[in-house]
């Protein structure tokens, strides 16, 4: 069976980011035409919403794999400062429990602080301000 699965996949295109973005998004557009009730807009929601799962599909099967690369890379570059934004939250969210992490003063540039040391003096590489901080 995965072996038939594996030579039907042969040529065409697979999952990749824009593919696994588009069910979330027609399944909560579903999910949310659900709420509305009996509206006309809810209708329209719903029938977006699962257009957008059926395209997912069709993309995953697709043999036209420069056509759906090309969609997925205009897809990365539309969502770049967004993801970008979640990246970096993310990544100080894992800093916090190592680091404090402060704000200069003057030019707001965040520096991190090992957590433990007591009060320091905090240096900016940036503007060369010193400020005081417990850490």
């Amino acid at each position: 069976m995965k072996e038939r699965f594996i030579r039907f996949m042969q040529g065409r295109y697979g999952i990749d980011q824009l593919s696994k973005f588009l069910p979330i998004t027609g399944l909560i557009i579903v999910i949310a035409s659900s709420f509305l009730g009996g509206r006309p807009i809810a209708l329209i929601l719903y029938f977006v919403g699962w257009i957008l799962v059926i395209y997912c599909y069709f993309r995953v099967f697709s043999r036209n794999v420069a056509k759906r690369y090309a969609e997925n890379q205009s897809f990365l570059t539309r969502t770049y400062k967004i993801r970008n934004f979640f990246q970096k939250q993310k990544n100080i969210w894992q800093q916090r429990r190592v680091y404090h992490i402060y704000t200069c003063p003057s030019c707001r540039q965040k520096i991190r602080i090992p957590k433990g040391k007591g009060k320091i003096e905090v240096r900016c590489p940036k503007c060369g301000t010193t400020f005081i901080k417990k850490s």
